[in-house]
């Protein structure tokens, strides 16, 4: 299946045109990354191969490999692009979020797994990634994307400033558990079909685990 390329739009007066090759490389990039992100969301990560998402695509497997060096790396694009609105919509509601830090990384947990349940075998893709250790160092698979350590990081400061983490918490720790926890939690969908609202339950829970290590004593 061909993905639909729309008309070049005309360029300012004066603006020579871009060559032809770049286009049409551009246009095989767009096809491909389209043509994965439904494939990854149907097949998983282990089950799409670069032969099919070329197939799908309607390119030659060549051209893929032309724009990009390997699977993982298509999965990268295709997440980076998918997670740019859950970060836009996370930096808009969470300096308004009010309780205790629990509860706003509660929150924010709880807007991840709404949006991922949209495609949510997208998102077991991009976790199975992570276990892929032929990837190149430049590949983002979960784990390796910074936004959602920063979020967390930047909530537990916050809760450091007004007084309920303690000063002497091992941030970078407290991240590692709940990426983990996050990540973890997902095996619910293959386990049991579980939904957004039953994983937030259980990842509700564990904060409140974590939460009791970073907590001030009384």
């Amino acid at each position: 299946m061909k993905a639909d390329v729309g008309p070049t739009p005309p360029l300012p007066s004066g603006k020579a045109a871009p060559p032809a090759r770049q286009s049409q490389k551009e246009a095989t990039r767009q096809r491909v990354i389209a043509a994965a992100r439904e494939l990854f969301d149907t097949h998983g990560y282990e089950g799409t191969t670069i032969r099919e998402i070329a197939r799908h695509a309607g390119v030659a497997v060549g051209s893929v490999f032309t724009t990009f060096a390997s699977k993982g790396e298509i999965l990268s694009e295709v997440m980076a692009a998918r997670l740019d609105p859950l970060y836009a919509e996370i930096d808009r509601v969470m300096p308004h979020v009010r309780g205790s830090t629990a509860d706003r990384l509660r929150t924010m947990f709880a807007v991840h797994f709404e949006f991922e349940a949209r495609h949510v075998r997208l998102f077991l893709s991009h976790i199975a990634a992570a276990y892929d250790w032929t990837l190149a160092p430049g590949v983002r698979p979960y784990g390796r994307n910074q936004r959602l350590r920063e979020v967390i990081r930047e909530t537990l400061r916050r809760g450091q400033a007004e007084g309920d983490v303690r000063p002497d918490a091992d941030l970078d720790e407290v991240i590692d558990l709940l990426v983990s926890a996050y990540a973890w939690t997902y095996r619910l969908v293959v386990t049991s079909n579980a939904d957004a609202k039953a994983m937030i339950a259980v990842m509700d829970r564990q904060i409140g685990l974590i939460a009791d290590g970073f907590a001030l004593r009384a």
